[in-house]
């Protein structure tokens, strides 16, 4: 018979050798944690390695994603497309194991983590789509969407503040499915964490309305399965959290317990020891068939999905509709009808001559495309006023089950963080909004998404000087072009209602990227435009006004609420006999992408007089101007003050740029 012990020390030591081989890589934390995932992936995680995708699964989060090799190892010997080889190549290029947890990469993977926190994050936000699909699509004794969400989270997670505001989050919306394992091994790289991490961590999280369970001996299988059947039976409605007191580096005769195991391989020597304390007697990646035989859940695996088949067909059945819709959202499917009618209304903004602020025009937009979309589920840090976010038909979660609408609170990055999560469930549109200026809270988890490809629409309005007295810690200057640094991300910063009705059609479109939309507090003019001129503004930037022979002298490039003051001093450049084209360009990212025959027609390389004009940094704008041209822009913070009196000052003026220009056509000549 298979020992329990053996079954347990196939993961220590699939770990140990990849770490080895790799010659790199974090051994500690597979070895302390090693227990408590063999109780949890064997006794009770519902998943189906042949099909890793199964809409019922119970997600599996390692928010603690150094300690991949733990997880590596599960998925290999679960029986997931994992191959020995595979785990081999640990840390080597274009692997199938890469050195974190990346979504897309490796079967199994639900989420790319490694920023300490934002796994768990993630996973509140996976806890929320579960939570939320559920109410909207089970009935009566057909509970197609019924399953919990594992995290596990070491001390690192715990101190970084997104935990905070996330665990706060979780608490108050009842997240019952959410069961979290702690790793409390009180190790981090720096040594004994009883110098900078002193919390006490179960009353922290009682007081966010957890259930927590403490003392469990992460060694003990019994202890473990006890403490993860009490969660699961909790009947409080609350998120369960489960202090399991570890050992790093666990069966390391001279390494364990101690730092210098978090992120270095233990050495041949050390290796042949662990291996003589924990009577491992077998070679470097080799598991005998018993034990793989012991782990192996390919076919509990399928028996559990076929029994959820079986529901779900009797569901189709008495509920066709509903299931269509399941379907169809599941699957990142847009509605038949979504493209005729979008462009449709498009159309109509464009010969409707009502001039607002983007963020008032982006929010009858999210009026119109809620009501074609009821996958689009978002929310606000504490801005939903300012940031215009809620619609009519808008239904907070921790009010109703089946709502679209989380008021995520002062929580920037969680709410970021959380909201990618629920772009990975799949099932939903997400949205989060604030000010531009703190997107900087967010960036990490913006860079998140981009990272792992998924969709996710970010709102950021109050985008510059104009917002006005709140003053220069309201004020962004350098966010706008930092945002446009992140790859695979495409930034919009439109100038009207129709450019902002497009950058949300291209960024709902876009499954594999987020989209960021930058907005203004202050109304914007209305631009007037061809009809045919519409369809160029999903390329990202395009000729708005140009001279009559379409050979222009001077091309002015310009963004958002700057568009508009381009037009007028295009205007008066012309009644001067100056022959020139104006370029809105609110995705610079897009316009990249376009064929290099579009850009070079949109912005002729043989132009000499190129100007762009933005209330920014203005360092990014020399790509497109080249070292000749001029930017218009601001490198210095703002003041409090009346918006239009900034602009002014700026020299954010018609005729205050108007006159730089004339100097700066002056000094070209001379």
């Amino acid at each position: 018979m298979t020992s329990r012990k053996d079954i347990v020390n196939a993961i220590r030591f699939l770990s140990i050798d990849s770490i080895e081989n790799a010659n790199s890589g974090h051994p500690g934390a597979p070895m302390g944690m090693a227990d408590i995932a063999e109780v949890l992936w064997r006794k009770f995680l519902n998943h189906n390695p042949n099909n890793p995708l199964w809409i019922n699964r119970d997600r599996f989060i390692l928010s603690n994603g150094h300690c991949v090799m733990l997880l590596y190892s599960l998925l290999h010997l679960t029986g997931y497309d994992l191959s020995i080889d595979d785990l081999k190549n640990f840390r080597t290029l274009y692997s199938k194991t890469p050195g974190h947890p990346e979504f897309g990469c490796t079967p199994g993977i639900e989420a790319s983590t490694g920023p300490l926190g934002q796994g768990l994050a993630n996973a509140v936000g996976i806890a929320i789509a579960e939570k939320t699909l559920s109410a909207q699509f089970n009935r009566p004794n057909y509970n197609i969407i019924n399953h919990y969400t594992y995290v596990f989270v070491g001390d690192g997670c715990l101190m970084e503040g997104i935990s905070h505001e996330v665990c706060s989050l979780a608490g108050t919306l009842k997240l019952k499915k959410l069961i979290v394992l702690y790793d409390n091994n009180k190790i981090s790289i720096d040594g004994n964490i009883k110098g900078w991490f002193n919390d006490n961590t179960h009353q922290r999280f009682e007081s966010y309305g957890w259930n927590v369970i403490s003392n469990i001996d992460g060694h003990d299988y019994k202890s473990i399965e006890k403490a993860i059947k009490l969660a699961k039976s909790d009947i409080n409605n609350k998120p369960s959290l489960l202090i399991c007191n570890t050992i790093i580096a666990f069966g390391s005769p001279n390494k364990s317990n101690k730092n210098i195991s978090h992120g270095s391989p233990l050495g041949e020597k050390e290796i042949l020891l662990t291996r003589k304390f924990l009577k491992w007697d077998y070679k470097p990646f080799y598991i005998p068939s018993h034990i793989y035989k012991a782990w192996n859940a390919k076919q509990i695996g399928y028996i559990k999905e076929k029994r959820w088949k079986k529901i779900y067909k009797q569901y189709c059945s008495k509920f066709p509709i509903l299931a269509k819709e399941f379907e169809r959202r599941i699957n990142k499917i847009l509605p038949n009808n979504w493209n005729e009618k979008v462009n449709k209304y498009i159309l109509q903004l464009n010969n409707n001559f009502l001039s607002l602020s983007t963020r008032e025009a982006s929010q009858h937009i999210l009026q119109k495309y809620s009501v074609l979309l009821p996958e689009l589920l978002g929310g606000s840090a504490d801005l939903s006023s300012s940031n215009l976010t809620i619609v009519n038909n808008s239904k907070p979660i921790n009010k109703f089950r089946d709502g679209n609408y989380i008021h995520y609170g002062v929580r920037e990055f969680g709410m970021t963080a959380i909201s990618n999560g629920i772009s990975l469930y799949n099932g939903f549109i997400t949205y989060t909004s604030t000010f531009l200026v703190f997107s900087d809270y967010c960036r990490n988890a913006i860079r998140m998404a981009a990272l792992m490809k998924i969709r996710n629409i970010m709102i950021y309005t109050h985008d510059s000087i104009g917002l006005g007295e709140d003053g220069p810690t309201h004020q962004p200057i350098e966010q706008l072009s930092s945002l446009r640094l992140i790859p695979n991300t495409n930034i919009w910063r439109p100038c009207d209602k129709v450019e902002t009705a497009i950058a949300w059609k291209v960024g709902i479109d876009n499954i594999k990227k987020p989209t960021i939309l930058i907005l203004s507090r202050q109304i914007l003019p209305m631009q007037s435009r061809k009809n045919k001129t519409i369809s160029y503004i999903a390329n990202g930037g395009y000729i708005l006004q140009d001279c009559k022979d379409k050979n222009p002298q001077i091309i002015l490039i310009a963004t958002g609420s700057e568009v508009h003051l381009a037009i007028q001093v295009y205007k008066k450049l012309s009644n001067l006999k100056y022959k020139v084209r104006v370029v809105s360009m609110p995705s610079t990212d897009i316009f990249d992408q376009q064929s290099k025959k579009y850009q070079n027609y949109v912005l002729p390389n043989n132009i000499k007089y190129k100007i762009a004009i933005e209330a920014g940094s203005t360092d990014f704008w020399y790509k497109y101007v080249g070292s000749n041209g001029r930017v218009i822009g601001i490198n210095t913070f703002g003041y409090s003050a009346d918006g239009k009196k900034l602009f002014n000052k700026f020299g954010f003026t018609v005729e205050k740029i108007f006159l730089k220009i004339k100097k700066i056509l002056k000094l070209y000549n001379e």
